[in-house]
């Protein structure tokens, strides 16, 4: 299990931030405007969580990054991860349990022109979830998790190839350099025609 602990960490923060990212775009809450028309209005998760993208984004990025992170860095992304994953989650189960008034205020006011806590509030008339809100739970979940599991297997991990690190030589032999090998060289800051 250890000898995968790297590439499950990554598909599972990979796969956590971009099932945030799809729930962004869907349909968490269909709302019934009380204003005489009964209008419907749907309010997608980035309309009712204005943090869920940039977060989801922010949570993608990270598990990419952290193919290529040293031990170090290992553990800060793990932390990140399970902050990310952890705040989102504290965010989204709200609008699970009772529809916070600021996850359909912007939909209304958008629709209606009418703006202010209890002058938004009267217009609804009744709310219902989709099913994308508990996607996004469950993608938090995986988050913290996969986090966790950073945090618990970085120091087993196997390091990196010197390919990516500079200052090692590349070059074993004494027959003349090819053009990547005389890129390298220059890259290091060595002169090959010497």
């Amino acid at each position: 299990m250890i000898e995968r602990a790297r590439s499950t960490s990554v598909l599972a923060i990979v796969l956590g931030g971009a099932l945030g990212l799809i729930a962004a775009t869907q349909t968490w809450l269909n709302v019934i405007v009380d204003d005489g028309a009964n209008q419907a209005l749907e309010v997608t998760g980035s309309a009712a969580l204005p943090l869920l993208t940039p977060l989801s984004l922010a949570a993608m990025a990270l598990g990419v990054v952290l193919s290529l992170a040293g031990r170090v860095l290992r553990y800060v992304f793990g932390v990140i991860a399970v902050v990310i994953g952890a705040a989102l989650l504290v965010q989204t189960i709200p609008v699970l349990t009772g529809v916070p008034l600021s996850a359909v205020a912007p939909a209304i006011t958008k629709a209606t022109g009418i703006s202010g806590d209890d002058a938004v509030s009267a217009l609804v008339g009744s709310v219902s979830l989709t099913t994308w809100p508990i996607v996004a739970i469950v993608a938090w979940i995986l988050l913290v998790v996969a986090g966790g599991f950073v945090l618990l297997t970085a120091s087993r991990w196997r390091t990196g190839t010197s390919r990516y690190r500079t200052g090692v030589a590349q070059h074993h032999g004494d027959g003349p350099l090819d053009a990547v090998d005389s890129w390298d060289e220059l890259s290091r800051g060595d002169d090959p025609t010497s």
